[in-house]
């Protein structure tokens, strides 16, 4: 058996056709880091780093929606930048040194990819505002896969890992990434031989699961969660601790897999902006998270609350940087 970290992890991951949408029109004057006392905050720009229909995306798009609804904000712009598993988006965020109107979500897959991409930019150099949420993967399957159980599809898995290829919206080192490996090391199997397919976004994975492209998909399971319930995916197995609420799937560990593993989302902002304006966009955070609005989306999206900010946030990031690292060469992955 490997070290515990291999075990039990909390680490750091449906709006398609979104491309450059938001969920208003980006208000004229007014801007982002304006104090919440004189009224909505206008002007914000919210990043996601990948494709539309990604649990960034998704995310991203509820957290705007919720701001609006509450009339904490108006008017806020959510667009998407794709690539390089959100390394690309990072960079962007990077260059817009003291633009306090840009927020980007993100998550653990950009912890990841940042490390595996040798990204120039990294979340060091952003300024962290928020984590959000947990949300448990799901271990998915076509409809009409031949493997109806967990313990079918590992048997197949094992005796010939190339043949049964898994895919993921994450880069390595992201959490739909990270899930087969510690996956394949629970049950013994090699995790260096494991046949990974990376997808740009959720979307693009739902797609290759619908079609067959892949024997399997680890994915966030707000992806797949409505696809399961109209009978177009079957979800295997969840790996969060406990079952998801209203999804019918069992977790790895009642099916016999020593592994609980959960990914999570949060917002970081620009760097250069002062403590003035990245307090307000936390207090902006607070207020939306403190909503009865915002506790109705984590339960309609099956998302658990993680709540942090300010400076927990940043040593949070920090200690999730190396946990990747580790994790990776602990599985011969890096």
């Amino acid at each position: 058996m490997r070290t515990a970290s291999l075990r039990k992890l909390t680490v750091g991951a449906v709006a398609a056709g979104l491309v450059l949408t938001g969920c208003g029109t980006t208000a004229e004057g007014g801007s982002a880091s304006g104090s919440g006392e004189d009224g909505p905050v206008s002007g914000l720009r919210v990043l996601v780093p990948n494709s539309p229909g990604s649990g960034y995306d998704t995310t991203a798009r509820v957290v705007a929606k919720t701001m609006e609804d509450v009339e904490l904000a108006s008017g806020i712009e959510v667009f998407n930048l794709e690539g390089a598993g959100g390394t690309v988006g990072l960079q962007r965020l990077v260059n817009e040194d003291g633009n306090a109107d840009l927020l980007m979500q993100m998550g653990l897959g950009v912890v990841g990819a940042s490390y595996t991409n040798e990204s120039e930019a990294t979340l060091e150099d952003t300024t962290p505002i928020a984590r959000l949420i947990e949300e448990s993967e799901a271990i998915v399957v076509p409809a009409d896969s031949p493997y109806q159980t967990l313990d079918q599809l590992i048997e197949a898995w094992k005796a010939d890992p190339g043949a049964v290829p898994v895919g993921g919206a994450s880069n390595p080192g992201g959490p739909d990434h990270l899930t087969p490996m510690l996956l394949a090391d629970a049950v013994g199997l090699d995790p260096t031989t494991v046949n990974y397919v990376s997808y740009d976004g959720g979307g693009e994975l739902l797609a290759a699961i619908l079609g067959n492209q892949i024997a399997f998909g680890a994915t966030g399971i707000g992806e797949v969660a409505e696809q399961a319930a109209a009978g177009d995916v079957r979800i295997l197995a969840v790996t969060s601790e406990e079952p998801v609420e209203g999804v019918d799937a069992p977790t790895l560990t009642d099916e016999g897999v020593d592994l609980v593993f959960t990914n999570w989302r949060g917002i970081v902002a620009a760097p250069g902006i002062s403590e003035e304006e990245t307090q307000r966009h936390v207090d902006l955070v607070t207020e939306m998270h403190d909503s009865e609005e915002w506790q109705q989306a984590l339960e309609t999206n099956g998302w658990t609350d993680a709540f942090l900010t300010g400076d927990e946030f940043s040593e949070f990031l920090g200690e999730e940087s190396q946990r990747v690292q580790t994790i990776l060469g602990e599985l011969g992955l890096a």
